[in-house]
């Protein structure tokens, strides 16, 4: 894996009960029936409804097989996420079939920490410097939901645009120059989310398929993250294998004495 394509993978990362380990189960998403879900007219009912099917954790243990598209150029890696709801979100990205560890990441409301095992480089960096890359709307609890496969709470309230079409639910709005849309299946939970900054030339589209039973609700083990900022592209598709939820997590993250430290 190149160097410049590390880089951009770190960045495509950030902007982006009892315990149980799941087992393969695909739940079907049923076909658009001609039946109103609820009443249209009962706004928060709707989005209360929508909001209730959201995952409910204290800590998701993730990995997956990844194939990444950066620019044309493509690598498979895999990927190992770990989330302690509202506190971390931490990644370990190897290659070579998950022998090579390539970097890791740890990703608090507060802070952004890097490390890269290719060019022996550590960066430590407040939350906010991810808006040199994207929009100030990125918050960690948006990162959190879409790692999850939850509703973003920041749009799920009054003032966004919440209506039916073809049989299902839509979402969108606008928050400051970002404008969101999110679109939800028959399941009641999201299939797409889009996310555009037209004046800053950035977007973020996610995809989520083959939803699998986990807490009582549904996670999804299928995501494509598709990113653009200016002119570069980073398509990101995950097959997650396996799925852990309320498990002890631990997130180690070791500078070893012959890194440079990046500013």
């Amino acid at each position: 894996m190149k160097r410049n394509i590390l880089s951009s993978l770190l960045l495509a990362l950030v902007v982006f009960a009892t315990g149980c380990k799941t087992k393969k189960i695909i739940v079907a998403t049923p076909p658009v029936s001609q039946e109103q879900p609820a009443q249209p007219d009962k706004k928060q009912d709707n989005l209360n409804l929508l909001k209730g099917k959201d995952l409910s954790f204290n800590t998701l243990a993730l990995k997956g097989k990844a194939k990444l598209d950066i620019n044309g150029e493509e690598n498979n890696v895999t990927i190992n996420l770990r989330i302690q709801k509202d506190q971390k979100i931490w990644a370990i990205i190897t290659a070579a079939g998950g022998i090579v560890e390539v970097a890791r990441a740890v990703i608090t409301p507060d802070s952004l920490l890097l490390l890269n095992k290719l060019e022996k480089t550590y960066t430590q960096k407040p939350f906010s410097y991810i808006y040199n890359f994207t929009n100030k709307q990125i918050s960690f609890g948006l990162l959190q939901a879409i790692f999850a496969g939850n509703t973003i709470p920041e749009f799920m309230n009054m003032d966004a645009n919440l209506v039916q079409e073809n049989g299902v639910w839509v979402l969108s709005g606008n928050s400051g120059d970002l404008a969101y849309r999110t679109l939800f299946n028959t399941l009641l939970k999201p299939s797409e989310v889009t996310l555009n900054d037209a004046k800053a030339a950035q977007a973020l589209k996610v995809s989520y398929g083959k939803y699998t039973p986990v807490n009582n609700a549904l996670f999804p083990s299928s995501v494509k993250i598709n990113t653009m900022s200016g002119e570069k592209k980073i398509n990101i598709e995950i097959e997650f294998t396996k799925i852990e939820s309320d498990v002890p997590v631990e997130f180690p993250f070791n500078v070893p004495k012959n890194f440079k430290v990046i500013n």
